[in-house]
């Protein structure tokens, strides 16, 4: 399936029924008086997260939503039929935007949450609430009010406790292979990943947690350059990132300055996610021979400067893999608050909307 994580919509409430004028007419019931009925009221429009969906595709086929609107009031004091309200399923981890304002309305992240984006109109009233002791015979009703109505835009962030970033061709999707059943495409000759992959990560009978990859960044992703600048927003719900990079110099490239430009790219697009928890994770290391090993990943280490945990991996062989899945599930274990509860760092996006404001 097609992966698509931000798509504009237009939603559009129903409108409010009419009240009605009407008397009673009733043989022996002289000046019956006034019996109309109020209208419907229009129906809304929500936001439902369904945990069966993983992307905002449908929405490419489907962008105008319009709820009922209410039937007018009739004599007798009946009152109209209420609009039906429409649902719309959305994924976990969606946040919605008002294109107008720039304004976030609201953040969806758990199975069945809920959020009202479009209000029904209110119903109007029959001449019924007019009557009074001065006033027998009122002719006077109240139309029904119109729905709201607003363009959105849906932002699909992924749900995952553990971020991998780095340059094209570093390992990352062959890392989620390694440690989860997840089975994003490998091959070996170099080209970078379309979308981001998910996969749960299992380190014991009980214990859990979600990894995503990001497709690779290149120099310039945060202006807009290559695919990372429409990823990275996938990075701000993590509690943790890994950043990967390719020490085997393979096509004569340099690990430190590939280093340097990923995280460059992290600092322009958002210092909020440059200060997160990071850790280093060396791979390729299959390609380096045994016994300089340990000097080379020291080089790299040193080379840029590095304090932070590293760990020198081979997402091919599998070497070290298990042993960072279970220090990252120790060190999730520790970090509070759980994934369901985070918040999402919307700071960020103040330069990195389409054309629509953030």
């Amino acid at each position: 399936m097609k992966f698509v994580d931000e798509v504009t919509i237009r939603v559009e409430a129903g409108k409010g029924g009419n009240g009605c004028l009407s008397f009673r007419r009733e043989k022996f019931v002289p000046r019956g008086g006034p019996d109309g009925g109020d209208g419907g009221d229009g129906g809304s429009v929500w936001l439902v997260v369904d945990e069966g969906l993983n992307t905002l595709v449908d929405f490419r086929y489907e962008r105008l939503f319009r709820a009922g609107h209410g039937e007018p009031g009739g004599g007798a004091q009946c009152s109209g039929r209420n609009g039906e309200d429409i649902r719309i399923r959305v994924p976990e981890g969606t946040l919605v935007f008002d294109v107008d304002t720039g304004e976030l309305l609201g953040d969806l992240v758990r199975h069945g949450d809920r959020l009202l984006v479009a209000r029904g109109g209110q119903h109007g009233l029959g001449n019924t609430h007019f009557k009074s002791s001065t006033n027998r015979a009122p002719r006077r009703t109240t139309p029904g009010q119109p729905g709201e109505a607003r363009d959105l835009r849906l932002e699909m962030r992924l749900l995952a406790d553990v971020g991998v970033m780095g340059m094209p061709n570093a390992g990352k999707s062959s890392l989620i292979r390694a440690v989860s059943a997840a089975r994003p495409k490998v091959a070996d000759y170099p080209f970078s990943t379309l979308y981001p992959s998910l996969g749960v990560v299992r380190t014991g009978p009980l214990q859990s947690f979600v990894i995503a990859d990001v497709p690779g960044l290149i120099a310039g992703a945060a202006e807009g350059a290559g695919l990372g600048i429409q990823f990275l927003r996938h990075l701000q719900r993590t509690r943790l990132l890994l950043h990967m990079i390719d020490i085997s110099g393979f096509e004569g490239r340099d690990p430190a300055d590939d280093f340097r430009t990923v995280e460059a790219e992290l600092r322009k697009y958002s210092e909020h996610l440059h200060a997160r928890e990071r850790w280093l994770v060396l791979n390729k290391i299959d390609m380096v021979p045994e016994a300089e090993r340990g000097a080379h990943c020291q080089a790299v280490v040193a080379a840029i400067g590095w304090t932070g945990p590293v760990f020198p991996i081979s997402a091919l062989t599998g070497a070290g893999c298990q042993e960072l899945a279970r220090r990252i599930q120790e060190r999730l274990d520790r970090l509070r608050p759980k994934r369901d509860d985070r918040q999402p760092d919307t700071t960020a996006e103040e330069n990195h909307g389409d054309d629509e404001p953030t």
